[in-house]
């Protein structure tokens, strides 16, 4: 027969850190660990890992905050507390004191107005939320964009190559043994995209880009309403 437990041993619920509490009380309210992750404006791994490695201790003062908005102000909006998450979030420092890198953020734009942004299937699910401040601050300084996008064959709605879907760049179609493709929209040479105006679309979507960029394909009749995007890179450059 087993030993008994012993009745003074902690519960693991009971033994969570501070950030997993908070976490957990934003789930009662009716949050997922996605719209958690997208507050705070990280991966939904993250969150999880709250749970499983302890982390999470920078963004207890954002949890705390916006615990707050939402259970005494009232406030439901995803992006109003993204916002209110950004203001009370400090950067992690090195053993020297320099700021630590965040690797889950898209590239600076550099003063010629490149800038870079990436993600995969991971950040894909959760909204590509990494790619939103690239994009805000090419609105910001009034610059153009351009995106490449991986989806399945079968997913577009023009055969590859075709002038319809990606007028003056087919060099930037390639076909992957998965039987994937990507697609590249914008570029320099073709003028691109306002920057302010996908800006504007993301804002739409609740900062959610994957959904923005998706749509934007399903409205100019480029890919299926069903089609799911694999990859995704943002690309941004000064108007000459």
């Amino acid at each position: 027969m087993p030993p008994r437990p012993h009745r003074n041993q902690p519960s693991k619920r009971a033994q969570l850190n501070e950030a997993a509490r908070l976490a957990d009380r934003l789930q009662q309210a009716g949050y997922t660990k996605r719209d958690i992750a997208r507050i705070i404006d990280r991966d939904p791994s993250l969150v999880s890992q709250f749970y499983t490695r302890n982390k999470g201790a920078a963004f207890v003062p954002a949890l705390q905050q916006v615990l707050t908005a939402v259970e005494t102000g009232g406030i439901t909006d995803l992006p109003e507390l993204t916002a209110i998450a950004a203001r009370h979030t400090k950067r992690r420092t090195t053993a020297s004191g320099a700021r630590a890198r965040v690797r889950t953020r898209a590239l600076l734009i550099t003063p010629t107005g490149s800038g870079t942004g990436r993600v995969g299937a991971q950040a894909i699910a959760s909204g590509s939320s990494r790619l939103r401040p690239l994009i805000a601050e090419a609105a910001r300084q009034g610059l153009r964009l351009a995106f490449t996008v991986r989806l399945a064959k079968t997913g577009y709605l023009h055969p590859s190559g075709s002038r319809t879907d990606s007028p003056g760049i087919r060099r930037d179609v390639i076909q992957r043994a998965d039987h994937t493709e990507e697609r590249s929209y914008g570029s320099a040479q073709t003028g691109g995209h306002d920057a302010a105006d996908f800006a504007r679309r993301v804002d739409a979507a609740g900062g959610d880009v994957t959904a923005a960029v998706h749509q934007w394909l399903v409205d100019t009749g480029r890919i299926r309403p069903d089609a799911h995007i694999l990859h995704l890179e943002v690309r941004t450059w000064r108007p000459r």
